[in-house]
């Protein structure tokens, strides 16, 4: 076999060498434009990361719609005046504002909405409580960044008379840190029974054991919503831990029971809704029958 000649092999180790710093200068101009997109110290809700100048603004369109809505649904609080007040406390400090409003029952009326009041006003309301809560999601939180924006928490409520007998409390969490485009969504709600004085759970309304069956029913009646369009058109199923964790988040009224959940728990943050209403009578497999239940139809 002949060698390949010197002159030859020369010429290859050029053409090598050639192509290679060719290939280096390119990285290095794809290095230099291949510059970071413009980082936010927090997600803006939930959008993904390439969006169009459009869809954004129609996300933050959607996003105000939504929480307006939220804020301006009409509850029982002006009807029955008698029997509610108004309590507020607002704290401001560097790291953290608070703004709380809560409700008091009248004790004139039972002596037993003492009770109500006590969790309320001690426990849930308290002051110490929620900066706690503040200052701990700083730390969990992620981003390092975090600690340095601050947290803005409006909590305000909605109240529902079902009959003389419960009382279903709403409160919605307005979370807003400085430096995000909107705030976030968080709920707790509580039925309280005014003749027993008594805080009620799923369990005081629903068959032990119902939870698997009344999640088909939920999101069965969330699939209908979906194929309807409108608020619904990008949400979801709920999942059973997503569902088992919020079971007592819900509250009554006198045809249908409401349950709420969190941002991103059923709809993504830029659409859909908070709650999903429940005709009561679509409820009936899954309900107690027992006269204390003030769900039974009687």
């Amino acid at each position: 076999m002949r060698k390949p000649s010197l002159k030859y092999t020369s010429l290859v180790l050029v053409l090598l060498l050639f192509f290679n710093c060719k290939n280096e200068k390119h990285q290095e101009v794809l290095d230099q434009n291949d510059t970071p997109e413009k980082e936010y110290p927090f997600p803006i809700d939930t959008l993904s990361a390439e969006y169009t100048d459009k869809d954004f603004l129609d996300k933050s369109i959607t996003i105000e719609l939504k929480q307006s809505n939220l804020i301006k649904k009409e509850d029982e609080r002006e009807a029955f005046k008698g029997l509610i007040s108004d309590e507020r406390y607002v704290v401001d400090k560097k790291d953290y504002k608070i703004n709380f409003n809560y409700p008091v029952l009248n004790e004139n009326f039972k002596n037993s909405n003492k009770n109500f009041n006590d969790f309320i006003t001690n426990y849930y309301a308290n002051v110490t409580q929620v900066a706690s809560e503040i200052m701990q999601s700083k730390l969990l939180c992620d981003s390092i960044a975090a600690e340095n924006f601050r947290e803005e928490r409006y909590i305000d409520y909605k109240i529902y008379i079902v009959s003389d007998q419960l009382v279903s409390v709403l409160f919605y969490k307005e979370n807003f840190y400085s430096g995000a485009m909107h705030p976030s969504f968080s709920f707790d709600c509580f039925n309280f029974d005014l003749n027993e004085g008594a805080f009620m759970t799923y369990e005081d309304f629903f068959v032990q054991g119902s939870e698997d069956e009344l999640l088909e029913i939920i999101n069965k009646k969330i699939q209908q919503q979906i194929h309807k369009g409108e608020l619904y058109y990008e949400c979801w199923e709920l999942s059973s831990t997503d569902f088992f964790s919020s079971k007592n988040n819900f509250v009554l009224n006198d045809t249908y029971l409401e349950f709420y959940f969190d941002d991103c728990v059923m709809c993504p943050s830029y659409t859909g809704t908070y709650s999903i209403e429940l005709p009561l009578v679509e409820l009936l497999p899954v309900l107690k029958k027992y006269a204390s239940n003030g769900l039974v139809f009687q």
